[in-house]
C-alpha cells in the first residue's frame, strides 16, 4: 500500500463513502479518561530552554517553512489530504504549536467562517499569531495540565506533538479535554519508523536548530497505545520524500531562500513519485486523523 489513507482502528477512506464494510457502522461516543504515566521529567528550565529556542529561531523558521514554496508543498502534500472531506466553516479549531498562524490562515481560506484559537509555548509566537490572523492565542504548556473547556470540534498539530514527548500522556489528556464529542484530532509528525531513524536522531543531536533534549519521532502506533482511551483513528497517511526535506525543510539542509526557486519543481515532482512507494520505513512523516470517542 503507497499513499493512500491506511485502515486504522476507526473506518477507512471506502467507509466514509458509505460502500465499504464498516459502513452501518454507528458512531459511538463514551466518557474518557486517559491515564497519566511521566514520560520523563520536565523542569520549569526545560520549559524556559523550550521557549527561548523557539524565540531565537521563529523569524529564520517563518522565513523558510511558510515561504511561497513551502505553502505550494503544504497545500498540495499536507492541507489536500488534512482536510479532505471535511467542512470547517462554522466550527472551532484549536490550532496547537500554532506558531506565528500561516498553518491558521490557511484554515481561514479555504473555510471562511471557520473560528480558530491558537496555542504556544512562545509568547513571541502567540503575539505574532494574534497580529498575523486576528483569533485570540494562548500562551501554555501542552506538557502540563490545562484548564480548557470542549469547546473545539477540532484540534490540529503540524509538527508540534513530537515536541512534546516530555509527557505525552498529559499531553493527549489536554487534547481530548478540549474536544467535543466526536471532535476531530489532526498531526503530521515526523515517523520513527524512517529508515533513516539513526541518521536523524544523530542530527537532532548536534543542529542547533533542533531542540534534542525535547523533541524526537514518533511512532504512530505507540502514541495510539497511549491516547487508546479518548481516540480512535479515522485514517492515517505516511508520505515525505525529497521535497519534505529540499522544499518544506529547506531551512535545516541550508539551501539558500532564493536557490528554492530552481530546486523545488524538481523536488516536487520527485515527491509525487517517491510517496507512491509502498509501506512505511520510506517515509519520513505521517498524517493521522482520530476520532475523539
Amino acid at each position: 500500500m503507497g499513499v493512500g489513507w491506511w485502515h486504522g482502528t476507526g473506518w477507512r477512506a471506502d467507509d466514509r463513502q458509505g460502500n465499504g464494510a464498516g459502513a452501518d457502522k454507528p458512531h459511538r461516543f463514551f466518557d474518557f479518561g486517559i491515564s497519566h504515566k511521566k514520560q520523563g521529567t520536565f523542569s520549569m528550565d526545560s520549559a524556559n530552554k523550550q521557549k527561548e529556542h523557539y524565540d531565537r529561531i521563529l523569524a529564520e523558521y517563518n522565513a523558510y517553512y511558510f515561504d511561497k514554496w513551502s505553502m505550494r508543498y503544504r497545500d498540495e502534500f499536507v492541507f489536500g489530504p488534512m482536510w479532505d472531506g471535511l467542512d470547517l466553516n462554522g466550527k472551532h479549531v484549536a490550532d496547537l504549536a500554532c506558531g506565528s498562524g500561516f498553518n491558521s490562515v490557511s484554515i481561514r481560506e479555504r473555510f471562511p467562517q471557520v473560528k480558530v484559537t491558537g496555542f504556544d509555548i512562545s509568547p513571541t509566537a502567540c503575539a505574532e499569531y494574534e497580529r498575523n490572523t486576528g483569533f485570540a492565542a494562548r500562551e501554555c504548556d501542552l506538557t502540563k495540565p490545562l484548564k480548557v473547556a470542549p469547546e473545539f470540534d477540532a484540534a490540529m498539530v503540524i509538527g508540534g506533538l513530537h515536541h512534546c514527548v516530555a509527557d505525552l500522556p498529559q499531553t493527549l489528556n489536554n487534547v481530548a479535554s478540549m474536544l467535543v464529542s466526536g471532535g476531530l484530532f489532526i498531526m503530521l509528525e515526523p515517523s520513527s519508523e524512517f529508515f533513516l531513524e539513526m541518521l536523524r536522531n544523530l542530527w537532532y543531536r548536534y543542529d542547533r536548530s533542533f531542540d534534542y533534549t525535547n523533541e524526537h519521532a514518533l511512532r504512530h502506533d505507540e502514541i495510539l497505545a497511549i491516547g487508546c482511551d479518548a481516540f480512535v483513528v479515522f485514517d492515517i497517511r505516511y508520505f515525505g520524500g525529497p521535497a519534505y526535506f529540499g522544499v518544506l525543510n529547506s531551512m535545516i539542509l541550508r539551501i539558500p531562500l532564493p536557490a528554492k526557486r530552481f530546486v523545488s519543481p524538481p523536488l516536487m515532482m520527485a515527491e509525487r513519485l517517491w510517496n507512491q512507494l509502498p509501506g512505511r520505513a520510506m517515509f519520513n512523516v505521517f498524517l493521522a486523523r482520530w476520532h475523539r470517542l
